[in-house]
C-alpha cells in the first residue's frame, strides 16, 4: 500500500513509537520524568509527518490516506488539513515575501531568541485567517473535502479529550499529568516547533534568489532523525519530492547555495544565533542577498496575506 518503500520507517515511528511513548505514562507514571525528551522528539516527528503527508501522500489508497491524516492529527495536536491552505497553497507560493501568511519579518526584521520563540503567536494568528477562508470555501464548494475537515477536527479534539479522560479514570486527577506528559506536551510542542522551524529556515534568507531563499541543516544524523526535513531548499524546488530523495536533490544544488545557508545542525545554529548572539553580534545572522521586503522592482510591499486558491474538486492530494 506504500508508494515508497522507505516509508516503512515512517510506519514504525507513527504506529509503534508514537503510541508506545504516548501510553508509557499510563502504564507506569514513574517514567514521567524520563519520558519528556522522547515525547517531544516524537511530537516533532508527528509535525514532520503531517508536512510530508500533505506534499507527498504515503499510501496508494484514498481511504488509507484519509485515515492516516486523521490519525496523525491526534499526535500533531491540530487537524492536518491546515497545512494545505497555509503552507502548500500560500507559503510555497510566496516563500517569505509579501503575501505569505508566515513571513518572518511582519513585526520585526531582527533574528533574536525573543522574536524567534514568540513567532509562533504571530504566524498562527495570520495563518488562522487563511485557514478560515479555506474552510469556508470548502463548505461552499467541496462538500466531500469539508466532511474530511470536520472528521479531522472531531478526531484530534475528541481523541485528546478521550486520552485525558482515560488518564483521569485510571489515576484520578493525577491522570492530567499522565495525559500531559504522554500526549499533551508533545502535541503542543509539535505545532510550536513546526512554526519555529519555518522561521529559522527563512529568516534573513533571500526569497528573490533561486537558491538562497531557504536555510538548510545538513547533518546526516540530524536528517536521519527528522526524515530529511533539513534539506529545505531542495524541498522548495520540488515540493512533491519524497523525503527519501531530498539528500540527492540537495547534493545537486549545494554548491549553488550561499555557504551561510548550509548549516550543520539546528542545535548548533540556535546556540550561535540565540545564545552566543545575545552577547556578541558576530554570531547573529545577517541578511543574505536581497531582503524579502526589498522587491527588485522597487515597489512598495503590503503585509496583507494573500487569499488562498479556490478549493477545487479532488485538489486535496493528502486526503486523496
Amino acid at each position: 500500500m506504500l508508494r515508497h518503500r522507505s516509508d516503512w520507517r515512517t510506519i514504525l515511528w507513527a504506529f509503534v513509537f508514537f503510541p508506545a511513548v504516548g501510553f508509557a505514562p499510563y502504564v507506569e507514571p514513574r517514567v514521567i520524568p524520563w519520558i519528556l525528551p522522547l515525547s517531544l522528539y516524537f511530537g516533532f516527528c508527528a509535525g514532520v509527518f503531517t508536512h510530508n503527508q500533505n506534499h507527498c501522500p504515503m499510501f496508494k489508497s484514498r481511504r488509507a490516506n484519509a485515515f492516516y491524516a486523521s490519525y496523525l492529527s491526534i499526535f500533531y495536536g491540530f487537524p492536518t488539513f491546515a497545512w494545505i491552505p497555509t503552507h502548500n497553497q500560500n507559503h510555497h507560493k510566496y516563500v517569505n515575501k509579501a503575501g505569505d501568511a508566515t513571513i518572518t519579518w511582519r513585526y520585526s526584521r531582527e533574528n533574536t531568541w525573543l522574536v524567534a520563540s514568540t513567532y509562533y503567536f504571530v504566524s498562527a494568528s495570520w495563518q488562522g485567517k487563511v485557514l478560515a477562508e479555506y474552510v469556508d470555501k470548502a463548505r461552499a464548494t467541496n462538500r466531500p473535502l469539508y466532511r474530511q475537515i470536520i472528521a479531522q477536527r472531531v478526531t484530534v479534539f475528541g481523541g485528546q479529550i478521550a486520552l485525558l479522560a482515560l488518564g483521569v479514570a485510571i489515576y484520578g486527577w493525577r491522570g492530567v499529568l499522565v495525559w500531559a506528559f504522554g500526549f499533551g506536551f508533545s502535541a503542543l510542542f509539535a505545532t510550536w516547533a513546526m512554526i519555529f522551524i519555518n522561521f529559522i529556515q527563512h529568516v534573513h534568507c533571500d526569497p528573490w534568489s533561486e537558491n538562497d531563499h531557504s536555510r538548510n541543516f545538513v547533518s546526516k544524523l540530524g536528517n536521519w532523525l527528522v526524515f530529511n526535513n533539513g534539506y529545505h531548499t531542495a524541498h522548495h524546488h520540488s515540493a512533491g519530492l519524497h523525503w527519501s530523495k531530498l539528500p540527492d536533490a540537495h547534493a545537486k544544488i549545494a554548491h549553488l547555495i550561499h555557504p551561510e545557508l548550509n548549516q550543520s545542525s539546528i542545535f548548533g545554529f540556535c546556540l550561535k544565533a540565540y545564545l552566543l548572539g545575545a552577547f556578541s553580534e558576530r554570531y547573529r545572522t545577517k541578511q543574505i542577498g536581497r531582503a524579502p521586503y526589498d522587491p527588485p522592482d522597487g515597489s512598495l510591499v503590503k503585509l496583507e496575506t494573500a487569499a488562498v486558491a479556490p478549493v477545487e474538486a479532488g485538489v486535496n492530494a493528502s486526503m486523496a
